[in-house]
This record gives structure tokens, sequence and C-alpha cells, in this order.
């Protein structure tokens, strides 16, 4: 009985073990290859079917339920069968005996199908005898790429054993690169030697080599996308990004030499470093006999160095080291492949970068300068091919863009038909990869430091700056973050960059070209003006649109905001501006409140463009301005103070001594980065302007303090500390920024001007903006010129023609005229003469608002003009004078004199004959004027009126000649050399040193050149004055030293046989539409920059330690403390942008 209980036992546990097996098999099917099952249809059956594949056999159910009992309607064997794709969603097996047609759901469910089948197919064929000697080599049982198990495929040339996924990469890199062979299939050619290198070499003692230097984040795992195996194997093989790289073997005959003595040694391991690294496997020996690395390996009986050598006889290794010590960058390979998504309609005009739901997933490649792309990676014909030198501009779309497929990141390429070209990719890495590897394609190499940049844009399109204002040239643009890096098209080459937040003016221009309107861009940054117009209109509006949105403000931080050129944002520049002229006389200035809705709307405006928001008393109210200030810096991310030096700002207040409070103030000021250094310097200026006038705007340093402190510190309080340490700021701006006495001179100038003429106005530089008009006073022919303390007669003048587009013959002799007294008397500044320094006497003036500046041509004159002719130079003549006195019995009547210049002095005699003069004054401290007040009831329409310090001569000559040789004369003597140079030559000598300038690195960047445009600027910062930097200038290099403008006709063009983008400039100036400079509209001249926190005006600032180490006497545990919380922090302090 117990043994029949032992046998029912056992046969239980047995029928258990087969059924366990059974629903195994049923339910999931071995994992070897080609595995698969699922529903399909069966044509020429009614319903769907289910096809299971395990192994070699294919099982066809009724049902999924069928499938799982072991039931099967065919078994089909694949030992010598076959399969083929018949339709979009179709395949066929074929057998000897019969064929079975199925239908997929999808095109991909019907390729894994296929594919799955044929695996199974070539598993029938399998002879494992060569993969079982390969694998005995413990590091060839994993793949030498991504570390598969049991890889069955390998490189024989590069002697790595690989998985199925890695080898079909492998192909793509050609078999130049690599030579992909089957262990299982390609039995042939695994002979005794080649099983033997590979046993001998392994997949460790390779990647010793080829994965040296692979960074532990770069390495390949088994689960990567096919995406990211393209480019780790392309970085791998044919970059060679990762090789040992062999030391002392520079050159290709280096390698050469070592390679023909390494074959005659038994390392093959030293072969294949050297064969790898470039050295020609069929380079020349020296020996006739055994001219070839090859038979000298023969020749030493070395069957494992003759075995590698004879698979790598085709290698390409050579040439790609001659390609890398090229000047092209090494880093991107000009050949690519892969999936990437287009749209299904390629070349598609559209700028349209939403979402898209046309977006295709298709096999590309780039290769010989064509990128073809395909239905799928075994597609044998293109469905699209592109030349890659039809291509413009490449964009690159750094944020993530919806299709039917998922996110994907996209670049387009812009071709000359004005087609555009859409293409995504799944990850970042391998979107920059294509865009660099095509972008290396189109841009010549010796734009090389172009392509190295982290681009976001690049292309070709037509400029002009600077060098020739009046041709069009081909030059070479990258856009980096707001950065606009350009070469010229040509052998001369120099990098320009431009700085777009800090852009002056960015306009759209419209000219004709024959009957064809193009349309230009013009871009002025302080030390360049350049014009620019796409290869065609498509091409224009990309580059607008990209410029356009680098160039405004694109966050909340100091950084991000549009900038002038002294690195102040707009909207604190404006508002400076607009207070100082409005409100420096208006009590409690900063104390009122102003309309919510208006501010806010304002801080709108600003926050879109604040390059064209222009502030005006009759659209603007003082308070709301002045709220808008205080809001922006309350809500700006990051205070101005920097919150995170808080603490220190408030222990400063422990120093009794002011000196040391100051010493400490200078250091946190030098600590902080350099837009708030120089938004700082401005604020602090602008407020110490408002306290000077405190008696009138009853706004003292300590109101101004409880005002701003919050707003500076953005603590949403006001603490007493932070209010003392703001009025501390304010009280000692001079010291904490060392300004010299000459700018403090000037500031009071400046506010004594404005208080006395209220309808000033001022530029952001801190340059009085004044009317200039263009021979006459008339609205059509005024300029708003931004006249800063060390513009000169001469320059102001050549700036006005620019602008004005006026062309001055050698002939011309424009000159400056100060007029006055309802333009009765009218001046002939010399061309050296500080055009600030005159106008800001026109305050003594009974009324400043007559007085105006005007630029005409000046009568020849043949007064002798050489310094030896003017030593010696003597000029008399019998005039009608009267002294301006109102003496009862001489009234206004004018009496005869003779009037002599001699010894630098006018000498006033009764008469030819008298040999001592009534009176006498030196030339040095008069000015000369054209024209008599009409008061004096003058007897001749011609005269000329002497003002000095305390004497008024009034003349009347003869005519017009003796008028103006009297008045030339005079200002000849006390300048000791004529009045004017021609305008042609000062701008000679100006396009020679802008030149000499714009030639070199872009890096380091003039001190200024054209602001161009229509547009006024109300905005002031703070009101610093380079008179220093300008005293110790000599007289010569302070002549030349000028800003050169923008003309207004710069987009006309001259006559030039054979080039097709010029044309004469007189009709030009009839046909252009949409000028830079509107008509009627006043245009602005831009002063150069200046550093807001400079020392000494004479002197270029020295290099500070990056939290002022060298300023002041800080204990250094304190400036290590300091150091370590804004390191902490994240800051960069004085990081230079």
């Amino acid at each position: 009985m117990s043994c029949r209980l032992g046998e029912r036992q056992d046969w239980l546990k047995v029928l258990q073990e087969a059924l366990r097996r059974r629903t195994t098999v049923s339910h999931e099917p071995p994992a070897a290859a080609g595995g698969r099952s699922g529903s399909v249809e069966l044509r020429g059956h009614k319903g769907r079917v289910y096809l299971s594949l395990a192994g070699t056999k294919v099982r066809l159910c009724k049902s999924e339920q069928d499938f799982n009992s072991g039931l099967a309607i065919a078994v089909v064997l694949l030992t010598a069968a076959c399969v083929k794709p018949v339709d979009r969603r179709g395949f066929e097996i074929n057998t000897p005996f019969r064929s079975f047609c199925f239908t997929a759901d999808s095109e991909r469910e019907r390729e894994e199908w296929v594919e799955a089948v044929q695996e199974s197919i070539v598993e029938t064929l399998s002879n494992y005898e060569v993969a079982e000697k390969v694998w005995f080599n413990q590091s060839n049982r994993k793949c030498a790429d991504c570390r598969a198990p049991c890889p069955e495929w390998a490189s024989v040339n590069l002697v790595v054993v690989i998985c199925k996924l890695c080898a079909g990469q492998h192909r793509f890199l050609g078999p130049g690169i690599s030579q992909v062979r089957s262990l299982k299939l390609d039995s042939s050619i695994w002979t005794n030697e080649l099983v033997e290198l590979f046993l001998e070499v392994g997949n460790d003692n390779a990647n010793s080599f080829w994965a040296a230097n692979l960074p532990v984040e770069e390495e390949l795992h088994v689960g990567a996308s096919p995406e990211q195996r393209a480019r780790f194997h392309r970085r791998k093989y044919r970059e060679r990004r990762y090789r040992r790289v062999l030391e002392g073997l520079s050159s290709q005959e280096e390698l050469n030499q070592a390679l023909c003595s390494a074959v005659l040694q038994a390392d093959v391991f030293e072969t294949m470093a050297l064969v790898f690294s470039g050295a020609d496997v069929m380079c020349a020996t020296g020996d006739p006999e055994h001219s070839t690395p090859y038979l000298l390996a023969q020749k030493a009986g070395q069957k494992l160095q003759m075995e590698f050598l004879y698979h790598n006889q085709l290698s390409e290794f050579a040439k790609l080291e001659m390609v890398g010590d090229s000047s092209f960058p090494a880093e991107v390979s000009s050949f690519m492949d892969g999936f990437l998504y287009s749209s299904a309609n390629m070349l598609k005009t559209t700028l349209d970068r939403r979402g898209r739901d046309d977006m295709v997933r298709r096999w590309c490649t780039l290769e010989g300068g064509y990128l073809s792309y395909y239905d799928s990676e075994k597609s044998a014909a293109a469905i699209g091919r592109v030349d890659i030198n039809d291509v413009t501009s490449l964009a690159i779309n750094n944020m993530e863009t919806m299709t039917a497929a998922g996110a994907v990141f996209t670049f387009e390429i812009y071709l000359e038909s004005e087609k555009l070209l859409v293409f995504g990719a799944e990850t970042s890495d391998t979107q920059r990869d294509w865009a660099h590897a095509i972008a290396k394609c189109f841009v010549p190499v010796r734009m090389e430091s172009l392509l190295k940049k982290d681009y976001e844009l690049i292309g070709r399109l037509y400029y002009k700056d600077g060098h020739d204002l009046y041709h069009w040239r081909i030059g070479w643009f990258t856009l980096v973050g707001s950065e606009l890096f350009f070469c010229p098209d040509g052998e001369h080459m120099f990098e320009g960059i431009l700085q777009l937040k800090r852009l002056q003016e960015l306009t759209v221009s419209t000219y004709l070209e024959g009957e064809e309107k193009i349309q230009a861009l013009l871009m002025v940054e302080s030390g360049r003006t350049i014009y620019m117009h796409g290869i065609n209109k498509q091409d224009f509006a990309l580059w607008h649109s990209a410029i356009q949105l680098a160039a405004g403000r694109d966050g909340r931080a100091l950084s991000n905001q549009q900038l002038t050129k002294n690195d102040i944002p707009i909207i604190i520049d404006s508002c400076i501006a607009f207070v100082t002229q409005y409100g420096l006389c208006c009590p409690g200035v900063y104390q009122k409140s102003g309309e919510p809705k208006r501010v806010s709307q304002l801080l709108e405006e600003f926050g879109q463009d604040a390059r064209n928001v222009k502030l005006r008393a009759q659209d603007h109210r003082l308070e709301d301005v002045t709220d808008t200030l205080k809001s922006f810096l309350s809500q700006c991310e990051g205070a101005l103070l920097a919150k995170e030096l808080y603490p220190y700002w408030i222990s400063a207040l422990d120093e009794v001594n002011e000196k040391d409070r100051v010493e400490k103030y200078r250091t946190y000021i030098q600590s902080l980065p350099k837009i708030n250094r120089s938004t700082l310097a401005a604020l602090l200026q602008h407020l110490y302007r408002i306290q000077s006038c405190s008696h009138i705007n009853q706004m003292k340093s300590a109101s101004l303090a409880c005002v701003f402190s919050s707003c500076l510190f953005q603590t949403g309080g006001r603490a007493v500390q932070e209010t003392r340490v703001v009025e501390d700021l304010i009280n000692n701006y001079i010291q904490i920024f060392s300004v010299n006495e000459e700018q403090v001179r000037q500031i009071e100038r400046e506010n004594s001007f404005i208080t006395r003429w209220k309808d000033t106005t001022f530029s952001p530089a801190g340059d009085l903006i004044f009317e200039v008009y263009l021979e006459k006073k008339e609205p059509g022919s005024c300029c708003l010129i931004k006249v800063s303390p060390t513009m000169r007669s001469g320059e102001l003048a050549d700036s006005t023609l620019q602008l004005k587009g006026v062309d001055p013959r050698p002939q011309d002799l424009w000159t400056m005229f100060e007029v006055i007294e309802n333009g009765e008397l009218e001046r002939p500044l010399h061309y050296r003469e500080k055009v600030l320094e005159q106008v800001l006497e026109w305050s003594t003036l009974e009324d400043p608002t007559s007085a105006f500046l005007i630029i005409k041509q000046f009568p020849t004159s043949h007064t002798p003009s050489t310094a030896e002719d003017l030593k010696d130079y003597t000029k008399g003549e019998q005039l009608r004078f009267n002294d301006g006195s109102s003496k009862l019995l001489s009234g206004h009547k004018f009496q005869d004199r003779y009037l002599v210049l001699r010894d630098k002095k006018l000498l006033l005699h009764r008469d030819s004959k008298s040999t001592k003069p009534e009176r006498e004054v030196p030339v040095e401290s008069v000015k000369c004027y054209l024209g008599l007040r009409k008061k004096l009831k003058p007897p001749s329409n011609w005269g000329f009126t002497i003002l000095s310090l305390k004497q008024q001569w009034n003349f009347c000559c003869e005519g017009k000649d003796a008028q103006f040789e009297w008045v030339t004369a005079i200002i000849r003597i006390k300048y000791g050399e004529d009045l004017w140079t021609s305008a042609c030559e000062r701008k000679s000598k100006t396009s020679v040193h802008q030149s000499s300038r714009e030639c070199r690195p872009i890096h380091r960047h003039s001190e200024s050149i054209a602001a161009a445009g229509g547009k006024e600027d109300n905005s002031l910062a703070s009101m610093k004055t380079p008179a220093e930097r300008a005293m110790a200038m000599n007289p010569d290099e302070a002549d030349h030293k000028r800003s050169t403008a923008t003309p207004e006709g710069c987009l006309r063009h001259k006559d030039q046989p054979g080039h097709s983008r010029t044309r004469n400039r007189q009709e030009n100036r009839s046909r252009s539409s949409d000028k830079m400079a509107i008509k009627g509209q006043p245009q602005t001249w831009g002063a150069p920059p200046k550093d807001p926190i400079a020392g000494d005006g004479g002197r270029p600032p020295q290099k500070k330690p990056m939290y002022g180490g060298a300023v002041g006497h800080m204990p250094q545990s304190l400036l290590q403390e300091l150091n370590t919380v804004l390191s902490q922090t994240g800051r960069t302090p004085q990081e230079e942008s």
C-alpha cells in the first residue's frame, strides 16, 4: 500500500512539472531571438488570428485562448522560409509548401514582425562554433560598447566583439572605420589566425585604447536609444574623442616610422594603437623587397600582426588624422546618420514654431555635402535630398516642440530658395550634433571661431559697418545669447561682436534697389554701427525676430534688462533723466504718489521694449515716473545692494568714524556685480544732485534715504539702520566713487543751469541734448545732438552733416555757429572749442531759450593761416564804433575809430595817426560775433560785436567781405590757427582713426562710434564727465578722437562698376523710403561711454580684487567672511559682462 502511495506521489510531481512547463511555454515564449506574439489579420481568412513566433516555429491560432490551450491552426517551420514586406502594413512568410500573408495594425508593427521572423530564420542557419571560441576570452562575452551579454557580432579590423544593436551603428560608420561580421553566419571569414587575434586582444585591451578617456557620464548602456548609440559610436570611433593619445608622435612621418618598427615585434597592441592613431598601413618602409608594413611582418614571421594589417588595408584612420590636423574643428563630424522627425510636407515656407502635428520619424543621412531623408533605415531610395551649399541660415530651437509623436527638439534650415526645412530630435544632444554637423558643411573653414561657439543661430547675411558704409558685403553671423558675433567673408578677417542688450538703436529701414524694396536692420552699439539685410525676405525675418528677442528683456534681474552703454538698465536711466529735467526744482519730488494704473502701464511698456519708451512732459506725470523708478528697484530680482550683504551694510554703522564707514562701503560696492555697481553709481549721483538742490525741492539726503532704503534693500520696511546706510551713501557719494573736483564742479554747473533754464534736456549718459540746425532754423532741418563735455565744435559739425546725409566737398567750409540775442548775433566757433562750455554760459543770458546752434558754410577768406604768418600779422582799418553805453550826449551813435589787430591785442585808436590807443583788450579774452544788436540802430547792415568780461565793442564795416575778414582774423589770432579744417579733411581723419580701431579684435572695443536714428532720447544716467581724460590728451589726439556719425544716407550707394549692390547716392536719396531718420523727426548723437566707478578721471581705473580686497583698511577675516557669503549665494562679484 505504501509503495502505491509513493508511486502516486511521483506521478503527481511529474504531471505537475509538465503542466508547469507547458504553461510557461504557452504564455511566455522563450526569450530566444525573434520571440514575438500578437493579433494580426490573415488575408483570405475572416477575422483576426493570433500569431506566435517562438524559436524557429510560427504558430497560427484562432485566438489567444486557443494559443494558451495549445490549439493551433497551423505550425510553420522557418528552416527553409523567407519573409518580405508586401505593402504599408502587410508582410508575407513563404515556405516551400505554403505562403501566408498577414496585415499588421501599423507600419511600425509590420517592421517589427518582419525583423523578428528574419532573426528566427537567421537563427536556423547559425553556427555557434566560432562564437564559443571567441567567447573563451571572458572580456569578449560582453559588448565592447554597451556591455550587452553574449555579443554575436564583431568588427574584424577594430578587433572588438559587439552586440547586434551596436553592429548596426558600426555599419553606418562605413567600412573605412569598421568592418562588421557575424560570429554565427560568416564562418568562412573566421580563420584560425583571426580567431587567435580576437582571443589575444579581447575587448578590455581594445577599450584600453578606444575608451581610455571615456567619462563615466558618457558611457553607453544596454538600454540606449538608436540616437544615443549613433552619437556614442561616432564620437568613439570616427572622432576618436576618447582614445589614448600617443606621446611623442606628432607627425604622420613619425607615426609611420613607429609602425614599421612595431610590426617586427610580437606586441600587436602597439601596432593597433599606431594604426588607430593615424599611421598609414600602406606607408613606404624604405625596404625595396618589403615595401609595406605587412611584408615586414611577414618577413619577421608575425602572423597576428599580418592578420591585423590585412584587415586594416582599407582603414581611413590616416585620413582622419590629416583632417584632424587641419584648421577645421575636430569636435564636429561632417558625417551623420540616424532617426529625425521632419515635417511631412517638407520645404514648406512657414515660421510657425509652435506645436506641430505633421512631424514624422524618418531616417536621415548627412554625407558628401547632402542631407538625405528616407522612410526607414532600410529604404534604398531617398524621398528627399538637400544640397547643404544652398543653406543660408541654421536656427536651433532650445525649447521643446510638441508633436503628435511627443516632445522633440527642433532645428530649422533656411535655403536660398526661401524654403524652410524643420527637423526634430528626441534629445537636445542629438539636436546639437546634427546642427553642428550641418553648420560645418555650409560655413567656410576659415570661420572656425564662429563654429566653436554655442550658437542658437548661424548663417550668412549682407552687411556694412564703419569700414565702408556705402557697399554691402557678405558676412557670417552667429547669435549666442545676447551677443552677435560676425566675420567678413574675405581673406582679411577680424571677429566683431555686438552686445545686443546694450544697443542704442535697433530699427528697420526700407530702401529701393531697382524696383525691389530691401529691408535693412540698423544696430548701433557703443563702439560699432552695423547695417544688415538677409539673402532673402524669409532670412531677414528670421534674423530680425531673433535679434529683437535677444536684445529685449528676458527676466527680472538687472542683467536681463535692456542696458545703456554704461551698463545701466534703460528704465532706471530714463526715469533718472526725466526726474532730473522736470523734478529738480519740484518740492517733495520723491514723496508724491503716482496713479497705480499709469505706473503699472509704464512698467509694462519698459518691460516690453525699454529702448522705445520715451518719457515726455506732455505725456507723463512726474509722480508716475518717480513711482515707476521706485517700483522697479523694489520688484527686480535681487536687491541693488545685494540681500546677501545686508548684515555687512548694517554692521558698517558700528564704525563711529565716517571715513572708516566710507572705506567699508567702498569695499562692499566693489563686491557687487558690474551692473549693480554702475547702476548704484548712477542712482546715487542722481540723489546727490537732488539733495544739492534741497533748498528748492526740500528733499534732503535724510528724506531721500527714507524713501529709497526699502527699494535698495528690498526689505519692505523702513528700518532706521537701512535709512542711515542710504543716507551715508548719498552724503558720501563723492568720496565713495572718487569723483574728482572737475566732475563736482560740472554737476554744480549743470544744476545751476537746470534750475535757471528749466527746458534743458539731458541724455542717458549725462550729456546735454541740444537742437542743432542745418543752415536754417526750421523744424525739418533740426537734429537732436548729445553734447558731451568733451565734444568739440568740429566734431559736432561733422556729426550733424552725416546725420543729415550731407557729403561735404573739399572746398566746403562748414562751421558751427552760436546764435544769441534772438538771432541778431552769431559767432563762428573754432573747430577745437568745446561746445558744452559755450552752451553752459547761455545761463547768464537774459533769455537763454533764444540761443541755439546752427551749422552753415563759412565764406572763404585770404587771411594768412600759417603759424609763421599769424605770428607777425597786423590788420588795421577805419570803422564805425559804438561801445553800447547809453551816455546822454553820445546816445547810440556810431563814431569813427581806427581798429588795429596786433600782437594778439585789439587796439582802439581815435584815428589812424594816433600813437596811443584809447582802449585795448587781449584777443584771448574776447568773443567775436557777426552782427549787431538792432536796438543800437547801426548805420550799416555789416558789422561785428566784440564781447569781453567788462566791455562790449560794436563795429560797422563797409561790406560783407570786411565783416568776415575781421571776424576770421580775430579768431585765427586767438587760437593761432585756422578757424576750421575742411569737413572732408576731418571726415578723412575720423575714418582713418575709426578703421584702425575697428580692425582690432572686437574684444578690445574702441571708445565710440555713431548712434544714428530718428528717435528722441530723454533718458539720463549719471552725469559723469570725462573732462580729466580729455585734458590728459594733447590737442591733436583730442581732435582725432571723434565719434563717427552714422549718416542717414548710408543705405545709399556710390557708383562702382561691376558691383551689384551699388547705386548713385543722389538717385537713391530721391527714391529711398522709410529713412533711418524720419523726416521732421529729431536725430540723436551718442557720446562715449564712461566707467561709472572711475577713480581719477585722468587715469584708467586699476583692476580691483573681486571682493574689494585692496579697497580700504578692512580686517582680512571680514573680507574672507564676505567672500564666503557671496560664494554660497552663487553670485559672481564683479562679473564683467
